[in-house]
């Protein structure tokens, strides 16, 4: 995280799976970089974000299931809110290994992430970056890159 952090003077975020919502479990932040919504411990919605979305697209489908029937709430003009939309961006978070979200938690908020896996490959964390750039997209190597080392270091054999 500290190297990602580094290397992109932006907001580095660890999330795991709470129950319905991704919980930030650690974060290294940038002075001057985009305010982001919630800290170390704070919550944030398995729809809206990018962490929340790895984490969602390697759920279960129970989850996702009981997700959309609770109604995805628009945060942004830009927040999946359709079912369908959400299941598109969840199969192209599993095609590329990395979620993209643009302005869908905050405006002017931009995060890419990746998942972290344990020994056995399951996804047990996403890592994020967070920054006000339209252009992070393009981090998406670094990011997925740093998720594979702290997956390594969790005993992690196989590719995420």
């Amino acid at each position: 995280m500290e190297d990602l952090h580094a290397a992109t003077q932006q907001h580095v975020q660890l999330a795991v799976l709470d129950g319905t919502d991704a919980l930030v479990v650690e974060r290294i932040s940038a002075a001057g970089a985009v305010p982001v919504v919630s800290g170390v411990g704070g919550r944030l919605p398995l729809h809206a974000s990018a962490v929340g979305q790895v984490l969602l697209a390697h759920a279960g489908e129970e989850l996702f299931t009981g997700l959309v029937r609770d109604g995805l709430t628009g945060l942004t003009p830009r927040t999946i809110t359709d079912p369908a939309a959400l299941r598109v961006a969840l199969a192209e978070c599993r095609r590329t290994g990395a979620a993209i979200v643009r302005e869908e938690m905050s405006p002017d908020a931009y995060s890419v992430a990746a998942p972290v896996t344990d020994s056995t490959g399951r996804v047990v964390a996403a890592l994020s970056v967070v920054g006000a750039d339209a252009r992070t997209h393009l981090l998406v190597p670094a990011v997925v890159l740093a998720g594979r080392g702290i997956s390594r270091g969790l005993g992690s054999g196989t590719e995420t």
